[in-house]
């Protein structure tokens, strides 16, 4: 079947970290003639990787780790964050960004919007936006929820209107705007680049805020797909705990996993059918390799293509005549 099979994604790990090592090193030094990096480490697996990876690629003297916290982060990023820095011995520089947040009205312009769902809305009350589960078992459409959690524990979602919705991202935005100032103003400090930390499935399919953290130097872990962005993390030994936390924003106060709020689906179900369909494999073939139904593909790769489309702005750069 053209070569797909379930294990088609799997790595030599030693010999992938060290192809990414000797091109971060080349790139930084050598490209960018920088004299050192800097990234923002969030205790996501992401992060933890690139730290590893860049930790090898030009010494921990030369790497400035930080800790972006903000009114709405989760304690345990905070504390895994701190714990994977402490595995490869680098001292995290903490800045929050709590802040700047209130400086843009931040809080208050996603507020604003939620209110306008939840009239009974305030800071005792947590929130999480999220997308409708069963991807490949029906065609429901990207339609956002939001769900607010009371002081008692009490939980009500509503459906959010298109321009509820752009408020509420626009205002959340502010976050990953902010942390990549605070990147940038470090990284110009020392004369360092600013190293990312987004995998393939952040970039490809636009889970990112243009100029937030999709705003970089290097791209490290870009090409890869998630799931081997863990073959990577177990070969690189960070933590278990990191490891085995389901990958989340950490964006809104109540919590919710990426899955959740955007890809809908499992990483080990989609990387593989977002390979097959990259490698023009048909529907049906790509459903016997995986005992699935060949609809649950098609559900599958007509979002893939979808996401991909409606992003495309966010890859682009910016527009204008040319001599």
């Amino acid at each position: 079947m053209n070569g797909f099979h379930k294990d088609v994604l799997r790595l030599d790990p030693e010999q992938e970290a060290n192809r990414i090592v000797s091109k971060l090193r080349q790139d930084i030094f050598q490209i960018l003639k920088r004299r050192g990096g800097v990234l923002g480490v969030s205790g996501g697996v992401d992060s933890a990787v690139v730290l590893a990876l860049a930790v090898r690629a030009i010494g921990r003297e030369r790497l400035v780790a930080l800790l972006l916290p903000e009114m709405d982060s989760s304690q345990e990023s905070v504390i895994l964050a701190r714990m994977v820095c402490r595995q490869f011995a680098v001292e995290p520089i903490v800045e929050d960004i709590s802040g700047a947040l209130l400086g843009f009205g931040a809080c208050q312009r996603r507020d604003e919007a939620v209110r306008s769902l939840f009239p009974q809305y305030d800071s005792t009350y947590r929130l999480k936006i999220t997308l409708p589960s069963g991807l490949m078992d029906s065609d429901m459409l990207n339609i956002y929820t939001a769900t607010i959690i009371s002081p008692e524990g009490e939980e009500s979602s509503k459906r959010l209107r298109p321009a509820q919705l752009r408020q509420i991202v626009a205002a959340t935005n502010f976050k990953q705007r902010s942390r990549a100032a605070m990147l940038y103003y470090h990284a110009e400090l020392r004369d360092y680049a600013v190293i990312g930390t987004p995998q393939k499935n952040e970039h490809d399919q636009g889970f990112f805020v243009k100029y937030g953290d999709g705003a970089m130097d290097v791209k490290p872990i870009g090409h890869l797909y998630k799931t081997q962005v863990y073959q990577l993390a177990e070969y690189l030994d960070i933590p278990e705990e990191i490891r085995s936390r389901p990958p989340t924003s950490d964006t809104y106060s109540a919590g919710s996993t990426q899955e959740e709020f955007f890809f809908r689906i499992p990483f080990e179900i989609m990387d593989l059918l977002w390979y097959a369909l990259e490698h023009d494999i048909p529907a049906d073939e790509a459903a016997a390799v995986l005992n699935l139904d060949t609809e649950q593909v098609k559900r599958v790769y007509s979002d893939l293509i979808r996401k991909h489309r409606t992003t495309a702005y966010l890859r682009m750069p910016p527009l204008g005549l040319t001599s």
